[in-house]
């Protein structure tokens, strides 16, 4: 029988994140400050850790199976799972620490809630067992249960459905906290060039999507900011798009900056029949929107939802952020009575990440604490109840703010299928552009491959006709590969 402890010779990374839970720094491990061991005995995983004049023992049943390999796999996962709580509960009793989410790492808890559905609870139950078997708070399940009922009322995914991501990698100033694969438009020399190698990968794709018998599901234009183009170019993206992946069941556009609005890119929207897109203030308030490198003021945001309504567009996603350099509650709730006057259809509330890469992290701005940045995101949920909104989507990331995630409201009937698909990861999605990140689901295998675009802008447009190369090969090739075996 597997020794126990050959399952745990990749876990030092979960465990460096539970350590981040607790604001611990990772230089206990390298210390020596907590010492762990696994062992089995009579047919029970024991788990041991032991520090700060305290220990914590966890046991669990181990799992069976009559196959070989997937009696090693259920092994392997729950000596892990294991070694992860046992973990959480020295942490937990050395540093007096709850964290909000209890001991799950991972981004994506609505998965560990799906997994419970599956071996037969029902919604409340599940609620119960997660807190019980990762001490999250009550009102983290709650969301979790409130989530999972709308994606459960959305068309499901299947084999035969596939998205689409169309990336723009060019805002008219750079955010303090952005760490993604984006650059300034500066003098715009670089965008028709990219334009160009972008429309000739986008058209290959359509070609992509017909030979591997793929109904769209959802298109995405994304960035960076798509809006930072001009009019022309703007609308030749559009049709472009429209040219390619006709008859998606949803088409959303990011509009983030609303200095980049006019009146006739908003008309090109309509007129495309495109229904959702996102203007995203992120704050309403003018001190942070200078900090964090915003070149528009909040009025500027009032003006550009006017002119959207105006032109007709039925549906506005908000984006804004709790814990923000130099904000505290009053700022947020600012904010959020900003978002009430606005009325968007839907609310996302992330809380801040601080990225390696981000200036934010490089140049050290002071940050609220935990405690405010949970008063945030609390107040951010009773917003978007208030607007009549209720959960669809949720998603956590390393190093947020008082350990709390990101979540997508909606008012009933406009849900984003995208953001559904890419965070629960159960949909093909084709991405093209510079960044751009494919990805194939193999529900029958237990996993997914992902086709990653370079994020180099000037590298991308040397070669992108590698990239749509590879994606045949992903959702093409393997197709004949798979039926001739």
């Amino acid at each position: 029988m597997t020794d126990p402890m050959t399952y745990l010779e990749t876990i030092q990374l979960d465990l460096t994140n539970l350590t981040h839970l607790f604001s611990l720094p990772e230089s206990v491990w390298a210390e020596g400050r907590f010492t762990y061991i696994m062992r089995e005995e009579n047919g029970t995983f024991v788990c041991v850790f032991r520090g700060d004049g305290k220990t914590a023992e966890l046991h669990q049943a181990v799992p069976d199976h009559p196959d070989v390999r997937l009696r090693e796999l259920h092994r392997k996962r729950a000596c892990r799972r294991l070694c992860r709580q046992t973990c959480y509960q020295l942490l937990k009793e050395v540093t007096g620490i709850h964290p909000p989410w209890g001991s799950m790492t991972g981004i994506r808890p609505t998965r560990l809630f799906y997994e419970a559905l599956e071996n037969g609870l029902d919604m409340d139950q599940a609620g119960k067992e997660l807190q019980e078997n990762f001490d999250i708070l009550p009102g983290k399940a709650d969301l979790l249960r409130e989530t999972v009922e709308v994606q459960q009322q959305l068309v499901p995914p299947g084999d035969e459905w596939a998205d689409v991501y169309i990336g723009i990698p060019f805002c008219t100033t750079r955010c303090t906290y952005c760490s993604f694969s984006s650059g300034e438009i500066g003098d715009g020399k670089r965008v028709e060039p990219y334009l160009q190698a972008l429309f000739e990968e986008m058209r290959k794709g359509r070609q992509i999507l017909q030979d591997a018998a793929k109904k769209l599901r959802a298109v995405y234009v994304g960035g960076g900011t798509p809006t930072s183009l001009d009019e022309d170019q703007f609308e030749r993206l559009l049709d472009a798009m429209m040219d390619c992946f006709p008859g998606a069941m949803e088409y959303t556009v990011e509009a983030g900056r609303p200095d980049t609005l006019t009146a006739r890119k908003l008309t090109a929207i309509r007129e495309r029949g495109i229904r959702r897109i996102s203007i995203n203030p992120q704050t309403m308030n003018d001190r942070t929107l200078q900090v964090i490198g915003r070149a528009h003021t909040a009025e500027d945001v009032f003006r550009a939802y006017a002119m959207a309504r105006e032109a007709g567009i039925g549906h506005i996603n908000m984006d804004v952020i709790a814990g923000l350099p130099g904000e505290h509650v009053e700022d947020f709730a600012h904010t959020m009575e900003c978002a009430l006057q606005l009325k968007p259809e839907s609310l996302t509330v992330h809380t801040l990440a601080i990225k390696r890469t981000s200036r934010l992290q490089i140049e050290k701005w002071p940050l609220p604490d935990g405690r405010e940045a949970a008063e945030m995101v609390d107040l951010g949920r009773k917003t978007a109840g208030e607007l009549g909104m209720k959960p669809y989507y949720l998603y956590r990331q390393k190093y947020m703010a008082g350990n709390q995630e990101n979540v997508g409201y909606a008012l009933p009937g406009h849900a984003c299928q995208y953001n559904v698909d890419i965070m629960e990861e159960n949909t093909h999605i084709l991405a093209f552009g510079a960044g751009g990140i494919s990805k194939r689901v193999f529900p029958e295998e237990g996993h997914i491959e992902r086709q990653p675009n370079v994020s180099n802008i000037d590298i991308y447009i040397e070669r992108h006709a590698q990239m749509a190369e590879k994606k045949r090969e992903l959702f093409v090739e393997k197709n004949l590969w798979k039926a001739e075996t």
